[in-house]
């Protein structure tokens, strides 16, 4: 039979080898769902891992997907590496949407380009101004901030409801609930003519290189850690748990509203009730399967942006419901759970049956 043996400590090779097991189970059971639906496997493997890389267009289609993913999950990662369980990114990637939005609206013909700047600094406080409402009832009334940025998410979207169902719908938009589209001076600008990637793969980028010094290279990044995982320790040595907790919170929610302004501002061009795209949800996936390291998140971030792609290809080309996108996520979740058993036990298989305690005596 096959048991778990604990481990005398984690294993460093299954801390690495964990998410690309969990990679291939994902995968392993997305063939045999294709043949359950009746559907060529190798094609729907080709939709979702081939069709995205397959031309300079498809890479940076998949490059436009990847930088919102990457940028939440950069600022998830301070939360989660200080203990501090920020659920609710998604509420503050729409809250950045709409700050950014507003701004973006009050352009008209006489505004200069310096608007853009104002728009990305609107998403970066909108995000965490919502992100602070969580820090704030943490810190004062230690309420928990799963449930309390859980449910926050589902306030954002209903102020964004009403905001483009209500003052900021677009009169001349046949009543549907949008805002009109910004001006061109508001556009995020793009890297090369006949693509969508904009300036926000570069600030990811920047956010990967500062991410790593901040924790692996700064004091400060030592002492975000310890304030969150061991608070009585941080406050023996001097640390400020209370301070761990509004960076983690205020970071990760700064970094989630630029996600929505470069989003709203780019390829969107207007405030729709389709900004939540569950970024933030899936943002958290990336987290976990890039270790929560910037470099790991990466990677991460690219695979999960195979699965939006992936799935509205799998919705146009092979007749599949969109909804195989988060299929596919959750599998990715769930099996990166269970792979990640092995960092702390290992397989045994014993020849005889265990031996019960009745037997025993």
């Amino acid at each position: 039979m096959i048991r778990l043996e604990a481990r005398p400590e984690a294993s460093k090779f299954w801390t690495y080898a964990s998410p690309v097991l969990a990679l291939l189970v994902t995968v392993t059971i997305g063939v045999l769902i294709f043949l359950a639906l009746g559907k060529d496997p190798v094609r729907g493997l080709q939709v979702f891992f081939w069709e995205p890389i397959k031309s300079p267009y498809a890479l940076g289609e998949l490059m436009v997907k990847a930088t919102p993913l990457l940028i939440i999950a950069l600022g998830l990662a301070v939360c989660f590496r200080s203990n501090v369980w920020n659920i609710g990114a998604e509420g503050q990637f729409v809250m950045g949407a709409v700050a950014a939005g507003g701004v973006a609206l009050l352009a008209d013909k006489t505004t200069g380009s310096w608007i853009v700047v104002a728009i990305v600094l609107a998403g970066v406080l909108g995000g965490m101004v919502w992100a602070g409402i969580t820090a704030l009832l943490r810190d004062r009334f230690n309420a928990n901030e799963i449930l309390v940025s859980l449910m926050l998410v589902y306030v954002a979207d209903m102020v964004l409801s009403y905001l483009v169902f209500g003052p900021w719908k677009d009169p001349a938009g046949y009543n549907f609930p949008q805002t009109r589209t910004f001006d061109a001076v508001t556009q995020i600008p793009r890297l090369m003519s006949g693509s969508r990637v904009n300036i926000g793969i570069v600030l990811a980028a920047i956010g990967v290189v500062a991410l790593w010094l901040f924790l692996f290279r700064t004091l400060a990044g030592f002492r975000q850690e310890v304030g969150g995982l061991a608070p009585a320790a941080a406050r023996y040595a001097g640390f400020s748990s209370r301070r761990a907790l509004w960076v983690a919170l205020l970071v990760s929610g700064g970094a989630a509203g630029l996600a929505g302004a470069l989003e709203v501002a780019g390829p969107i061009g207007q405030l729709t009730t389709y900004v939540p795209a569950g970024y933030g949800f899936a943002a958290i996936i990336v987290a976990f399967v890039g270790r929560l390291h910037p470099v790991g998140m990466v990677f991460s971030a690219i695979l999960m942006s195979m699965f939006y792609i992936g799935g509205e290809l799998a919705q146009s080309r092979l007749g599949l419901p969109k909804s195989l996108t988060g299929v596919f996520q959750g599998l990715l979740l769930f099996s990166l759970l269970a792979c990640d058993t092995l960092m702390a036990y290992r397989l045994r298989v014993s020849k005889h049956p265990a031996v019960s305690m009745k037997e025993a005596r």
